[in-house]
């Protein structure tokens, strides 16, 4: 594969470069001061690779942790400089519910919050929707106006806590709603950091939860993209998902070359816009899938920083580190977790999270062991925060940047789904020719062969060939889950699950009916107003809609006028 630097090659020169950078690392007090020996006492280098003299095949794609490709990590000093953030996805009820449950997190040694919104505020629709009955809390926490928004994260101080919001069609209205709660807490807005999914590409390949075309969904990402570059340097944007590709039923190969495709995508935006690459880039981040399989998986992480970062430096011109480097959040697999034996969960979640942390995820949530029948219940929720306190603290997993790079076997599994990346790469390229067959993409070439896949249903064809494989080979045994379709006696009594109450609901909407009654309701028409007219033409939409929601303008009433503006998506029917 070309794209890597031959003078980089030389393991000992190489070494030389790592250990100046661990150097200053560690003179600037980046180094943590811990015991980095074994529970045997045996103290370990920050760094393994070859022996002096020694020359490795290929070594170019490996390299050493903090350098370019960064297959090894991004930092020289590994987990030995700042550990990955301990992040637990949570939300269901009311706000104030979800609020107590943070609360929980955090006292418990969370370091970040990780929002899951219900069916309702995922659609852009009020609680109150005819379409909304019977989901209102139940999937996440309803999220109707601001004020809901203020009170989730009331006593939180938002200056102080990276938060993320698991949302793609309607996530710009409700970061709106993020950011005028913050500037209610008298916060200061510009300092803010933490991470808004956006990915409205996976949702037409995978999860489903749109609004409008493409086209309108593109140009509010891009507007995001620009406010964010301008006014909320450290916040990211865009959180490019695999994750719901991989839980639709896709290969560990395709997750990573259908989320890079997507991420690149979202880079020819940024450009058509006129942004700095280096400016805009370090605000794209990523979320993948931990699956079970463990090996692959952690190769799966290693070429993922390898490809984007060749990517951007080759294709799109980025030049500085930071604008290469590709961070990533993890969240062990949903779709490996069984109704069966539901213990075998939390087995199931320690592996997929070591297999996160070898590969050098930058943040991390781990599934309850109840997930796959409800939203988790505290006790669950709190096992699964101390499964990854457990490989933090006493694993020794955090001693040694990158531990298992060069193992034949993990660098055989890089390259190779690196290539099968590549391959299917070349097949969104096709794509693309197909679209326009000028070859002058006006956004990119990235762009048109996604589009394409998307009107096409090549994407969702794929996943289900995938998923329907895999499916088969659980019912013929070739693929094993314990409790599932081998060992399945069982001695386990039946779990006690969260269950939310149908009350949630209506308290939800007679709150809501009553804010109504005390807002201004003229201030809200002429703020909505404001915001379809500046869709209509070619300005940004963030300030007008920051307007809407600081008059309590509710997420559907926001949604439905652009909804009106620009219509709705249908998907096509195939058959």
């Amino acid at each position: 594969m070309t794209g890597y630097d031959p003078q980089q090659s030389d393991p000992q020169a190489g070494r030389e470069r790592w250990q100046r950078r661990y150097d200053e690392a560690q003179a600037a007090g980046r180094v943590r001061d811990e015991d980095f020996t074994t529970l045997s006492g045996v103290e370990q280098q920050p760094v393994y690779g070859p022996r002096e003299g020694e020359t490795v095949e290929g070594f170019e794609r490996i390299g050493w942790p903090g350098e370019y490709p960064y297959t090894r990590g991004l930092h020289a000093t590994g987990y030995r400089g700042r550990p990955w953030t301990i992040r637990q996805f949570a939300g269901f009820g009311n706000a104030q519910q979800t609020n107590e449950r943070y609360k929980t997190i955090l006292r418990n040694g969370g370091g970040g919050l990780s929002v899951a919104f219900d069916m309702p505020t995922l659609m852009g629709r009020d609680s109150d929707e005819s379409r909304s009955l019977g989901e209102v809390g139940h999937c996440g926490v309803a999220i109707d106006s601001a004020t809901d928004m203020e009170i989730l994260f009331d006593g939180i101080p938002l200056e102080q806590v990276t938060t993320s919001m698991t949302i793609s069609g309607p996530a710009v209205p409700v970061f709106c709603m993020y950011l005028v709660a913050a500037e209610r807490q008298g916060a200061a807005v510009d300092t803010l950091d933490g991470t808004l999914q956006t990915d409205i590409y996976k949702e037409y390949i995978a999860q489903k939860e749109w609004l409008f075309e493409p086209g309108p969904h593109l140009r509010l990402i891009g507007d995001l993209m620009e406010h964010c570059v301008g006014h909320i340097p450290a916040y990211k944007p865009l959180s490019v998902s695999g994750y719901h590709i991989r839980e639709a039923g896709s290969t560990a190969a395709q997750e990573l070359a259908f989320t890079l495709a997507d991420g690149f995508g979202y880079v020819e935006l940024g450009r058509s816009r006129g942004l700095d690459v280096e400016t805009f880039a370090p605000g794209l981040s990523f979320f993948f899938d931990a699956h079970i399989d463990f090996f692959e998986e952690i190769a799966k992480f290693r070429a993922a920083r390898r490809i984007w970062a060749r990517w951007l430096r080759d294709v799109y011109g980025a030049k500085t580190q930071r604008a290469q480097w590709l961070r990533f959040h993890t969240q062990t697999a949903g779709v490996s977790l069984t109704a069966q034996q539901p213990d075998n969960n939390i087995v199931r979640t320690a592996v997929e999270a070591m297999a996160a942390v070898l590969g050098g995820t930058n943040s991390l949530h781990t599934n309850a062991l109840d997930e796959v029948l409800a939203l988790p219940s505290e006790n669950a929720a709190q096992i699964a925060l101390r499964t990854q306190q457990v490989i933090a603290e006493e694993s020794g997993l955090t001693n040694v940047a990158d531990p298992l790079g060069g193992s034949w076997y993990v660098e055989a599994l890089t390259d190779e789904i690196e290539a099968e990346a590549e391959r299917i790469f070349e097949r969104i390229k096709d794509l693309a020719r197909l679209a326009v067959p000028s070859g002058e993409h006006p956004v990119g070439e990235m762009t048109s062969g996604i589009l394409r896949g998307i009107e096409d249903g090549w994407f969702t064809g794929e996943i289900a060939d995938s998923a329907f494989t895999y499916q088969q080979a659980l019912e013929k045994g070739d693929k094993r889950m314990i409790g599932l379709n081998c060992y399945t006696d069982s001695v386990e009594d039946e779990l006690e699950i969260l269950r939310v109450s149908h009350e949630v609901e209506a308290e939800q909407n007679r709150v809501l009916a009553r804010r109504r009654e005390l807002r201004d309701g003229a201030a809200v028409d002429r703020a909505l107003a404001r915001m379809v007219e500046v869709a209509r033409g070619d300005g940004n939409l963030i300030e007008p809609m920051l307007d809407a929601v600081r008059a309590e303008a509710t997420l559907g009433e926001i949604c439905g006028v652009l909804k009106a503006e620009w219509g709705e998506y249908r998907e096509p029917t195939r058959f």
